[in-house]
């Protein structure tokens, strides 16, 4: 019998695919992290059988374990609307569906970005944080997740805003740091005028900065004159999929304007649920 405390989190990346059962009391793994490369091209149909296998391992221990999938992309009504390191085919797939089938069982299928931004705020750096959180992710684009009061607000891709006429991924990813050899002094400054703009755009109470650069946060963290706190995550490879697992069993919402059978946006059927909530609360 399941526990209601565990579910299975899947992490879909450009070039793994990887998963484990956790714990969503402590954001522990309590199975080995099973990973398996991204299938070649990134189509559809081989990143859904392969993260079937990663499943059907997983569920050996418990087979009625809740599921949750966090993919590169914009997902909306589990449609994904866009593709990063991925086959262009998954733009305008019914993507939920196709998992759904392929795995015979409901999922929650999530954003990648949110779901690293809500593992931070069950068992990271956000925890117990109070107003609005933004998350980045700093790897080969920027990604992004809204927290407010403990509630994702999700497909926020301020990884795209304009600054100094550029889409700011393109100047201050981490990928631009290595492509064009910066110091962490002057990959810093991009930065900082990346920070500076969402700053005055949203305000936050905080800022993490997760992906695998924050390993290294002393290098350039400390060169950022912001208001608003900034600290890096706690969890990093680990953050997708104990993300997707906790959403699996608190049945957050995939889209923020999603209407309900009243047909009023703001009364959805499966209303944002705040993060520590009781399953079903």
């Amino acid at each position: 019998m399941t526990s209601q405390n565990h579910a299975i989190g899947i992490d879909i990346g450009g070039t793994g695919i990887k998963g484990g059962l956790v714990d969503l009391t402590t954001g522990e793994l309590v199975s080995d992290r099973v990973k398996l490369p991204t299938p070649d091209g990134g189509k559809p149909d081989d990143i859904v059988e392969t993260t079937k296998e990663i499943v059907d391992q997983l569920a050996k221990a418990e087979p009625d374990a809740p599921v949750g999938v966090c993919f590169p992309a914009i997902v909306s009504h589990g449609v994904t609307l866009s593709a990063a390191n991925v086959a262009k085919d998954w733009i305008g797939l019914h993507a939920e569906n196709l998992f759904e089938k392929a795995l015979g069982r409901d999922i929650h299928f999530v954003n990648d970005a949110d779901a690293a931004g809500y593992a931070e705020t069950r068992f990271g750096a956000a925890k117990g944080k109070d107003g609005l959180v933004i998350m980045t992710t700093l790897g080969t684009g920027i990604g992004s997740a809204l927290i407010y009061d403990g509630i994702l607000i999700p497909n926020a891709e301020l990884g795209h805003l304009e600054v100094d006429g550029h889409d700011a991924e393109s100047r201050a990813a981490y990928s631009a740091k290595e492509r064009e050899d910066l110091s962490w002094e002057k990959w810093a400054k991009r930065l900082q005028k990346y920070y500076s703009t969402v700053e005055f755009l949203f305000t936050p109470d905080l800022f993490i900065v997760g992906g695998g650069v924050s390993k290294n946060y002393q290098e350039f963290l400390p060169l950022l004159k912001l208001k608003t706190p900034i600290v890096p995550a706690v969890h990093r490879n680990n953050a997708g999929i104990l993300g997707a697992a906790a959403l699996a069993v608190r049945g957050e919402r995939r889209d923020a304007g999603h209407r309900g059978r009243s047909g009023e946006v703001g009364t959805p059927d499966d209303a944002l649920t705040p993060a520590g909530a009781a399953p079903g609360a």
